[in-house]
């Protein structure tokens, strides 16, 4: 069998103001999946990856701050290994492989595929990794590469140069354009950054850093893992180096101008546009509609951390401008639901309270947790569920509101989709005053 990791990292600061530090731009659901709703890339690639009709086992490389996102949106069957902090893809494949070797067990001559957790691609894509499994197992290279056939002389991508038999012979980084279309002449193709090797063969690498390949002791010392790319610090030192060529899409939708080319409608959530505006893409999370007249070449996002209007072009160039904008994250995907925030406030005796609308879906739960320095009151709105306080089991439908004191542990199941809304107040509003205990609903 073959074992995919995928590296989901980054911010996503490009398409603010739906993406922030916990909701990267992996998991805006915004691409229209086949049933007529919405998907994000990470749920895409999975998707794309059963299509294929590959049997793998997937384990994702991340943050904490991405756990909850990842584990709403893919299935359970996904493994997720957390980065202890965050550093570069070198140390996050070292951390995955032996995640690989020592928990899972795995084969050590079994092949590992490493990519992106977001390429914008076709089904062949992920097809061609069984081409790249192959040569893994059957020919002399430690590490086979994917190569992209270019549509055009880009001076963005790294560039693989191969010969005879699909050995690599070299590589070039970022040429200019006239430099990529010599190269390109020569049958050089784009690096996609999906490397392929056998588990054995890295984590004989891993040895020179490591003094035990156990996970835990991984985890423990991971910061002193040398925080370079992949590429430099494993491929461009190897020799034995192949490359498979993949011919079909292949984007990067980082930007809004590149998701919105890539967006089947016009417009998501509550927006109302003129017949006549053109080229015009809105996409509203707020629950109070927009109305676009008129406009061209625009994008148009409402969410709950902020309004973008921009020219498309020019919404490639956002970063520097919302680098500073430092509020907390007011919409949150959890692995039980969501929440946003409705209303921040501090009060003179400096008080802060905290207003969120919580979605819970039906079947899921919140961990058994306290909060040490926050009061909470819960009305909920509809739906019906269950609460535990310190123990004690209640039953909640729609018009019951509850107080939970600082220093109450509790929790809340679903049994139908609850809709809540949370009022926090503490003297202190400090994120991080939550405690999670290992508990079961059947222990009540």
């Amino acid at each position: 069998s073959m074992n995919i990791v995928l590296l989901s990292g980054g911010s996503g600061k490009r398409l603010w103001p739906l993406s922030n530090e916990i909701r990267s731009k992996q998991f805006l659901k915004l691409l229209s999946d086949a049933n007529g709703g919405h998907e994000s890339m990470v749920q895409r690639v999975y998707r794309q990856i059963m299509q294929a009709g590959i049997h793998a086992n997937i384990v994702v490389a991340t943050s904490a701050t991405q756990v909850e996102s990842i584990r709403g949106q893919l299935p359970d069957d996904v493994d997720v290994v957390v980065e202890p902090e965050r550093r570069n893809t070198f140390p996050a494949i070292v951390l995955a492989a032996s995640y690989l070797e020592s928990r899972k067990q795995m084969n050590p001559e079994e092949t590992v595929i490493v990519l992106p957790v977001d390429p914008y691609v076709d089904v062949a894509y992920f097809e061609t990794f069984k081409k790249m499994d192959e040569q893994v197992q059957k020919s002399s290279a430690d590490i086979v590469l994917m190569g992209i056939m270019p549509s055009y002389p880009s001076e963005k991508y790294g560039y693989i140069i191969p010969a005879e038999g699909g050995r690599v012979i070299g590589f070039k980084e970022k040429p200019d354009e006239a430099s990529a279309k010599k190269l390109i002449e020569q049958g050089a193709l784009w690096n996609a950054g999906v490397f392929a090797f056998k588990l054995k063969y890295l984590m004989g690498i891993a040895n020179k850093y490591l003094n035990s390949r156990d996970f835990a002791d991984v985890v423990e010392c991971y910061a002193s893992l040398k925080k370079d790319s992949f590429d430099y610090e494993v491929v461009e030192r190897t020799k034995a180096l192949a490359v498979v060529p993949y011919n079909g899409a292949w984007k990067d939708i980082g930007t809004w101008n590149t998701l919105t080319e890539e967006m089947q409608e016009e417009s998501i959530g509550d927006v109302i546009m003129g017949e006549d505006c053109i080229n015009t893409h809105v996409i509203n999370e707020l629950s109070i509609p927009v109305v676009a007249l008129g406009t061209q070449n625009l994008v148009i996002a409402a969410g709950q951390d902020g309004i973008l209007v921009s020219d498309k072009h020019k919404s490639s160039y956002i970063k520097p401008y919302v680098e500073n904008i430092d509020n907390r994250p007011m919409y949150e995907e959890r692995r039980w639901g969501e929440y946003k925030v409705y209303d921040y406030s501090q009060y003179a005796d400096g008080t802060k309270s905290l207003t969120k609308h919580v979605t819970i879906n039906a079947g899921c739960a919140q961990d058994y947790h306290v909060h040490r320095y926050k009061d909470e009151v819960i009305t909920v709105a509809n739906g019906e569920g269950e609460l535990v306080v310190d123990g004690c089991l209640m039953k909640l439908s729609r018009g019951d509101s509850i107080s939970i004191r600082r220093g109450q542990k509790h929790a809340i199941r679903a049994f139908q989709d609850l809709q809540l809304i949370s009022v926090q107040i503490s003297e202190d509003n400090t994120e991080g005053d939550t405690e999670v205990f290992n508990w079961s609903w059947s222990e009540t």
